[in-house]
């Protein structure tokens, strides 16, 4: 038996609490980020616990420069992870009212036109050929979901385990033991290492980081395993003989072991999101988990829904949503209306940072808004 044939009577309702964990990641990409910031800036000199606080919120809202992990890390891997959980909630009724070779045919699609989404957003119209970035978010997102489908399509769950041990194991296997020219085998450190390598040589385009890219071609490999690790989430929110607490406690029961493991391996294999390293999958994946349970247990077992409604409108439409904001940006809108002047205002009058605050407030709640309009005329674009 294949886990696209998971019971169809299942699949008559939206897992809400997948929808809400999705929304809630973009929410800081939509201004979110800028909001965390804002309340960094606001917090200096204003006391020990408070300053010590906004300032640690501030930072978990950057990027780590190499090693480590901080929220800002975690935000893609998260989706990454829920895309596999869609897979599971999607491909079997796919599979029902279409048949397999149809189902086949639509995830390719699907792959195909989020690869072009992110050949577009990184400039695939305006730039040159050698000034578009070929690999980006929304082009890792459709190999992942491609690859992780096909074997969510074709292989048992004995199959697809396989395969994403043999992501993490192979992809650590290459980058200790392959030497890269000129400095050697087994250095993961910027520039150094066999994925930055590659992608130096071989990815061809705008490179993010100039001589190396986090969305590069060997680092997709364990990105795929970060997707797998949300079928493997989904099926245990579909299992039957499952009741929905205990769903929610084996979610959170194999964040932590994923978790434990992830830290553990980051000893020889560190956490570094930049090349995507089998351990950071561990974390990002056990993390992903255990926040899939609570939600899970909070709005889907508990039944407490109201104070994610604004989650569930971002959630239902987090592709579109990504794309606007690359066209409009939320903030440029709302720093047309309160920026300059007014948030120099705000700065000078309560504390600085204010007017980051109100510009970033305003964006985000003008993205929420649009969300709502979406959701509440049912406009929801699928790709």
């Amino acid at each position: 038996m294949r886990f696209a044939e998971v019971q169809p009577a299942l699949q008559t309702r939206r897992v809400e609490s997948v929808d809400a964990l999705r929304g809630f990641n973009f929410v800081w990409i939509l201004c979110g980020d800028g909001v965390m910031l804002a309340i960094g800036e606001m917090s200096r000199g204003k006391g020990p616990v408070i300053g010590t606080v906004g300032g640690f919120l501030g930072e978990q809202l950057t990027h780590v420069p190499w090693e480590g992990l901080r929220f800002y890390d975690f935000i893609f891997p998260l989706f990454v992870f829920l895309t596999g959980v869609s897979i599971v909630l999607a491909l079997p009724r796919l599979v029902e009212r279409e048949g397999r070779g149809r189902a086949h045919l639509r995830v390719l699609r699907r792959a195909a036109i989020l690869y072009l989404l992110g050949f577009i957003y990184y400039g695939g119209i305006t730039e040159h050929w050698e000034d578009v970035r070929w690999l980006g978010i929304l082009q890792r997102i459709a190999f992942c979901y491609l690859f992780a489908s096909l074997m969510f399509l074709n292989f048992n769950l004995r199959g697809m385990i396989a395969a994403c041990v043999a992501l993490l194991v192979g992809y650590w296997a290459l980058m200790t033991f392959v030497p890269v020219p000129g400095i050697g085998a087994g250095s993961f450190a910027p520039d150094a290492n066999l994925a930055n390598w590659i992608d130096a040589h071989y990815l061809p385009g705008h490179l993010w980081d100039d001589t190396r890219d986090p969305e590069g071609l060997l680092s997709t490999l364990p990105a795929i395993a970060s997707c797998l690790s949300g079928v493997f989430a989904g099926l245990l929110l579909r299992d039957v003989r499952l009741t929905a607490q205990q769903k929610s406690f084996w979610l959170v029961a194999a964040g932590i072991v994923l978790v434990a493991a992830g830290h553990l391996w980051a000893l020889q294999f560190p956490i570094i999101k930049s090349i995507w390293t089998s351990s950071f999958v561990l974390v990002t994946s056990g993390y992903s988990a255990i926040l899939l349970g609570v939600f899970h247990q909070i709005v889907d077992v508990w039944g407490y829904r109201r104070w994610a409604t604004m989650f569930v409108w971002i959630g239902t439409n987090a592709i579109m949503l990504y794309m606007a904001h690359n066209l409009v940006n939320f903030a440029e809108v709302s720093q047309t209306l309160v920026g300059g002047d007014v948030a120099g205002f705000l700065d000078r009058t309560v504390t600085q940072g204010t007017g980051n605050l109100a510009v970033n407030g305003l964006g985000l709640a003008l993205a929420i808004a649009f969300a709502g309009f979406l959701y509440r005329r049912k406009i929801f674009v699928r790709v």
